[in-house]
């Protein structure tokens, strides 16, 4: 993704990244990290997606995404201002070490615990609770390290104890999402999620992974039944069923949104995969919602 980041805290003695992202999204991918993210939208319009979860996003939006969930924003192709941009949101990561499971077994804690089983899904925020959130969102990047720690965990109790909150991503989902013990499948997924836009540098992946790229393919086959370009082409149509679900995209959109480059290769692709007609697909959506 190409983007702008103002980054607001880049201190060694900081438990957290609070940063401004500021971009036009034609270049947005469907990616997943290994940290908890807070996104509270300023600027821009347009569809988020977080898991199997599509509905529409506009300044005030914010939701609370949990460690390797994918999502992504997608502006409206219209959305364009003076500034250039579809797209401001100030964020929050923190990993899981922030939290560890001796803090969150203390019962001053039940709601921040809380907060983080909810995140497995990804929740939005809204109501009072987006009000008092936002406020101390908006906060953070001017406090101190230790006072910027006690307003985290005073946001974090604000989210665990709202009846407001909204789950995104399905428990269906979670039972189906990728999953594995093996690091270097694992380090091979993460890196195909992040890059399927691009034309994937075998060479770079295999040094990724401490491997021959001849070994890499052998070895990918054999642990996950097929082909890492198969493997690729299942996470650009995974993401393309999910543009689909907009009837505001055409199919030439969503091929090359979906990181396809001729219509006839991502025809032939998606019916491979999914057994049906980008078109088909569309209808089938339309009909069950």
């Amino acid at each position: 993704m190409t983007a702008q980041f103002e980054k607001i805290v880049i201190r060694d003695d900081e438990s957290f990244f609070i940063g401004i992202f500021q971009d036009n999204l034609e270049k947005s991918t469907w990616h997943y990290h290994n940290n908890f993210e807070i996104s509270f939208i300023t600027e821009g319009s347009g569809k988020r997606i977080v898991g199997d979860s599509i509905e529409e996003f506009h300044p005030g939006d914010m939701v609370f995404i949990g460690c390797n969930l994918p999502h992504v924003w997608i502006a409206e192709k219209e959305a364009l201002i003076s500034t250039n941009r579809t797209l401001e949101m100030v964020f929050l990561q923190f990993s899981s070490n922030v939290l560890s499971p001796q803090i969150l077994s203390l019962p001053e804690f039940n709601n921040v615990k809380k907060a983080l089983d909810l995140s497995e899904r990804g929740i939005q925020i809204i109501g009072n609770t987006l009000n008092e959130v936002s406020e101390i969102m908006l906060q953070l990047p001017y406090l101190k390290s230790f006072d910027r720690m006690l307003h985290f965990f005073r946001m974090m109790d604000i989210i665990g104890r709202s009846k407001t909150n909204i789950q995104l991503a399905s428990k269906e989902y979670l039972k189906l999402r990728f999953t594995t013990g093996n690091k270097r499948i694992a380090s091979i997924h993460e890196y195909l999620m992040n890059n399927y836009r691009e034309e994937v540098n075998l060479k770079k992946l295999a040094d990724l992974v401490n491997m021959a790229e001849g070994s890499l393919c052998r070895f990918f086959k054999m642990n996950m039944g097929i082909t890492l370009f198969e493997y690729l082409n299942k996470i650009k149509i995974e993401f393309a069923c999910k543009l689909l679900m907009d009837p505001d995209m055409s199919i030439l959109e969503v091929c090359f949104d979906s990181g396809f480059n001729n219509i006839s290769h991502f025809n032939k692709q998606f019916k491979k995969n999914t057994g049906v007609t980008p078109m088909e697909y569309r209808k089938r959506f339309k009909l069950n919602y």
